[in-house]
């Protein structure tokens, strides 16, 4: 496990370009353990080409990326193995394999990645490890049903299992409440706040929700009362400050800082992204 202090997670200016269209330019941020990092941004600002850059999926044209203290702009694809089954990830829509049973998908890491040199688990001991992930996410009766008869959150939920069942220190999550009715978005995001503090795990999360920021911002998770109990003044000062904002623009990042920072900025542009009042 990585020091308090190390980041997991480096990148230093990095840049990337499509043809005429920037994808990233100059993009320099740090993600160290227990910390957040809340991406938004309009389309074709960059947000899941930050995300794909994280572990290799695509290949930037400068900088630097450093992940769990290994250079992934030169390493090897065969390196990227390793690296990228160190990162849970959450894709879009849940990104979960129709074939197979929900303990099959949830296990399907365990058994196909070899992490930090171990090598893959036998059955039995990713079925055990698969069966506490659900229960994590409050699924451990899904086990054995198929993903088609699932509800869209329950399949969100299933997704964020499968993504952290490895128990990685870092978990890139894609839209993680797209297309979810309110109520269900914010039990999928009391989850992911659940898995940085039960697990110090950090998060990078490109969303559109500004009500995901706030519950990462403003809640943390209290093992005692397994709920989400609001930030007070005081110690809790440093806990909001896990938490930063990053607004995206053609690939550039325009913005930085604590959600108060957001709500207090005078761009046009960062301001379409913060919401005032209820919705």
């Amino acid at each position: 496990m990585a020091a308090p202090h190390e980041p997991l997670l480096e990148f230093k200016d990095v840049s990337l370009k499509f043809g005429d269209t920037w994808a990233l330019r100059n993009v320099s941020l740090t993600l160290k353990p227990g910390e957040t990092r809340i991406v938004f941004g309009a389309a074709g600002a960059g947000k899941t080409t930050l995300l794909k850059a994280v572990i290799g999926l695509v290949e930037v044209d400068t900088g630097d990326i450093n992940l769990f203290g290994h250079d992934v702009t030169s390493s090897k694809e065969t390196d990227l193995f390793v690296l990228r089954a160190r990162a849970g990830v959450l894709f879009q829509e849940g990104g979960l394999f129709d074939s197979l049973s929900v303990g099959e998908n949830v296990e399907y890491p365990l058994l196909n990645q070899k992490s930090n040199g171990t090598g893959v688990l036998a059955l039995g001991a990713a079925q055990s490890r698969a069966k506490d992930a659900l229960r994590f996410v409050e699924l451990a009766q899904t086990f054995d049903q198929f993903p088609s008869e699932l509800s869209g959150g329950m399949r969100r939920r299933v997704g964020i299992a499968r993504a952290i069942v490895t128990e990685p220190p870092l978990v890139l999550y894609d839209s993680p409440t797209a297309g979810l009715d309110p109520i269900t978005a914010n039990t999928i995001m009391a989850l992911v706040a659940k898995e940085r503090d039960v697990r110090n795990s950090a998060s990078l999360i490109v969303t559109h929700r500004y009500q995901d920021g706030e519950i990462m911002s403003d809640f943390r998770y209290d093992q005692e009362q397994e709920e989400l109990v609001k930030l007070g003044d005081g110690k809790d000062t440093a806990l909001r400050e896990r938490t930063k904002f990053i607004v995206m623009k053609e690939g550039a990042m325009v913005f930085f800082g604590t959600k108060q920072e957001l709500e207090a900025s005078g761009d046009e542009y960062v301001k379409r992204f913060v919401r005032h009042g209820d919705e």
